[in-house]
């Protein structure tokens, strides 16, 4: 497919469509987004010089291949109103948290359908995705979708009976990350340094850290070890987070966006 996509112009929808661009996956002039707001329709045919249109219904009937960038609680209504437009040889791709393809398989019937959790970081080609089928979608559709959120960031393949889980541990976990960065940055300016260099400090080693993790090939155990010196500081340091119930509240936290995760999805 040479052509491709977005119903909704938001923040993610922009990031991909820089990536593709940039990929050189799709070019300009083939991509075609729409949205309610002209104001932001303006706004990225002028960065990026692509089509637009204020019509859902226009985008279906001229690309086969569509990017449902919009909120859960309005998915079904977009579905309702493009249905009548759709056919077998459209694959949807929804990034709706907690919208099943059964779900919009419901809506579209025998229409291939593409789940993918995207995260935020992805504006910054640092995007973590995951990518699933649902039950018309072939493998070569799925290799399309992995194909596109590879150009903002990683992407792995998965059954559908995890996106929920895995859009409470990187769908949500940006937040999560920041908020324990700010803390860790919040400590160091209670302590003297100053709040912009704490927060530069905090944050460059949770990127470091996280590096080391991926490209390192070892467990975070073992990395632990390695920074921590029998009587150090780090050891210091340590005992207070493992005396802690830091655990039990990190569990808890992905636990509940699960939930509220499978919650949409039935509301």
């Amino acid at each position: 497919m040479n052509k491709i996509g977005f119903i909704g112009g938001g923040k993610m929808a922009t990031s991909i469509i820089n990536g593709i661009i940039n990929s050189n996956l799709f070019d300009n002039e083939n991509i075609i987004v729409s949205d309610p707001k002209i104001e932001t329709l303006q706004g990225l045919e002028n960065q990026f010089h692509i089509k637009i249109t204020g019509s859902n219904t226009e985008l279906a009937e001229n690309t086969k291949l569509i990017v449902m960038a919009v909120k859960p609680f309005v998915l079904r209504d977009v579905l309702n109103q493009i249905k009548h437009s759709i056919t077998k040889e459209h694959v949807i791709i929804s990034i709706a948290a907690g919208i099943s393809t059964e779900t919009i398989e419901e809506i579209l019937p025998e229409v291939s359908v593409i789940r993918v959790m995207p995260n935020t970081p992805a504006l910054v080609n640092e995007g973590m995705s995951a990518v699933c089928k649902g039950k018309y979608a072939s493998d070569e559709d799925s290799d399309i979708a992995v194909k596109i959120f590879s150009s903002v960031g990683k992407v792995i393949k998965t059954e559908e009976k995890f996106i929920n889980t895995i859009t409470a541990l990187s769908g949500s976990g940006p937040a999560f990350y920041y908020y324990i960065i700010n803390e860790i940055a919040r400590a160091g300016f209670l302590l003297g340094l100053d709040g912009r260099t704490s927060l530069e400090l905090a944050a460059q080693t949770a990127l470091g850290s996280a590096k080391m993790i991926l490209e390192s090939q070892l467990t975070p155990q073992e990395l632990i070890k390695n920074v921590t010196t029998p009587g150090g500081c780090t050891e210091e340091g340590n005992k207070v987070l493992i005396n802690s119930d830091i655990s039990d509240i990190l569990y808890k936290t992905i636990e509940a966006t699960e939930k509220r995760t499978i919650e949409l999805g039935k509301n």
